[in-house]
């Protein structure tokens, strides 16, 4: 294995131990109530009168 190979084999894991480190510390520092959730509700009992399928 030459040392282009070996240097771009640690590039590689560093970039993605960086990833899943940057994950699971993303994950841990999640504050639930600071954030308004992203998603959203489509069933009848949500939607706004006019916006009613009829």
């Amino acid at each position: 294995m030459t040392g282009a190979m070996k240097a771009t084999l640690i590039t590689i894991a560093v970039v993605l131990i960086g990833m899943a480190l940057s994950f699971i510390w993303f994950v841990a520092t999640w504050d639930k109530d600071a954030e308004p959730p992203i998603g959203f509700n489509l069933s009848p009992a949500y939607l706004a009168p006019e916006d009613r399928i009829t």
